[in-house]
């Protein structure tokens, strides 16, 4: 963990989205400061399923030793937006450090959002953002070392990262790109920098996404206001970066991350926008394209890609091997349990039509569309498919890097990652 040093002491920070998860986090990390926090959110009543009230978040920053401002924010309203920062101007005598936190998802593909989750996304994501940073600069620009801190990822443009979310992507770029433009528009004035995780993050929006046992996956929300913590205390020279949480703190000497863990040792899902190979060590958007990692992953000759294909094909039981297992090892139990239909359209080496029927007496497993409809309809690879029902990919990690696609009863399928651990024994 990072210690606090007490350079935001007296500093005033306005946080959207600051009632709970990662903006509640920055807060209480700055409020050991000794720092003023405006907690602009739009959660005044307690929420039927979401934990957390801007007036409770309130409470738990001046425990800590901060002062706090609750402000009923929704940034997709200008309005409510200038009232706060007029109120935040008003009660602290300024604002220092803008962290906009705010954001809205949607995993879900073109055909399948509809217009008013695009307009959401758009809206909170990049709209919000970007009037919440306008409003607030006048300001920042008084301060001795201003920032601006925007929650997004780097821009990789490996479409695999848009394929399955098309929408959701565009908003969480749309965020990066006021760090783009902002950071060089206000270079010498204020910071303008982007943190994003390097794994999933647990809050109450990763339970409602990955469902029961996805925290043990995660890291804490700890990680991500240490790195916070540790840009907002650079000076303002330090702008237009897009800084990865755990390579940030890694430099900064940080060497213990089980201390971050939800469940030390556990494995853990990488975060979107991050492949798997690249390194994240260089900060600035290199190239205005794609990363790194990417583009020489294109770079790879066509032989080359599918020797390696062929040489993993070799070690892999085929799909209809892999369905006959499973179809000997279900159980009464498991069809009580789950009632769901599952229908996998699987591409590559060993293409084809097959499902799962864990909803009908005694279940059922065939090739060809299911005699019922699916409830969940999953598009993968051969390949990927007998990784993910042996155990050596996890369908929540084969989601979250767009390996699998699916379409229908997000419930059911997490039920079926239930099935599939303990299948795997099996297997």
């Amino acid at each position: 963990m990072l210690p606090n040093t007490g350079k935001l002491a007296g500093c005033t920070l306005f946080i959207t989205g600051a009632s709970r998860g990662i903006g509640k986090a920055i807060a209480l990390k700055a409020a050991k400061d000794g720092a003023n926090i405006v907690i602009a959110a739009k959660t005044a009543e307690p929420h039927p399923t979401l934990p957390g009230t801007i007036y409770t978040a309130a409470a738990e920053i001046e425990a800590a030793g901060g002062k706090a401002l609750p402000c009923i924010v929704n940034v997709r309203e200008e309005q409510q937006i200038i009232n706060a920062v007029e109120k935040a101007v008003e009660t602290f005598g300024g604002i220092d450090i803008l962290v906009n936190n705010a954001s809205a998802i949607s995993l879900t593909g073109t055909l399948e959002t509809e217009t008013k989750k695009v307009n959401l996304m758009m809206d909170v994501n990049v709209r919000g953002t970007y009037l919440t940073s306008k409003i607030c600069l006048p300001h920042l620009r008084k301060s001795m070392n201003p920032h601006i801190l925007n929650l997004s990822p780097p821009m990789n443009l490996n479409p695999m990262w848009f394929k399955n979310h098309c929408a959701y992507t565009i908003s969480k770029y749309g965020m990066s790109m006021c760090v783009l433009g902002m950071a060089e528009e206000f270079r010498g004035e204020v910071a303008v920098n982007a943190l994003w995780p390097k794994t999933a993050i647990h809050t109450a929006a990763m339970d409602m996404l990955g469902g029961s046992g996805i925290e043990k996956q995660c890291r804490k929300t700890d990680i991500i206001a240490d790195a916070a913590y540790c840009i907002l205390t650079k000076p303002k020279s330090f702008t237009g970066n897009f800084i990865i949480d755990e390579v940030l703190l890694r430099e900064e000497g940080v060497k213990d991350f089980d201390a971050y863990a939800i469940a030390p040792g556990h494995p853990l899902v990488p975060d979107f926008f991050l492949d798997l190979e690249t390194d994240m060590t260089g900060r600035k958007q290199e190239g205005y394209g794609g990363s790194q990692a990417f583009k020489e992953e294109k770079k790879l000759s066509g032989s080359q890609q599918e020797g390696s294909e062929s040489a993993a094909a070799k070690l892999l039981s085929p799909v209809a091997e892999t369905f006959r297992v499973i179809q000997g090892a279900i159980t009464e139990e498991y069809v009580r349990t789950t009632q769901g239909i599952f229908q996998f359209e699987l591409s590559g080496d060993e293409a084809g039509t097959w499902y799962i029927d864990l909803k009908t007496k005694g279940g059922s497993i065939g090739s060809g569309k299911p005699p019922l409809k699916a409830d969940v309809v999953m598009s993968m690879s051969s390949t990927d498919f007998v990784k993910m029902f042996t155990g050596k990919l996890k369908p929540t990690l084969a989601f979250m890097t767009g390996k699998l696609r699916i379409k229908g009863n997000m419930a059911l399928a997490i039920k079926l990652e239930k099935v599939l651990t303990q299948l795997n024994s099996k297997l």
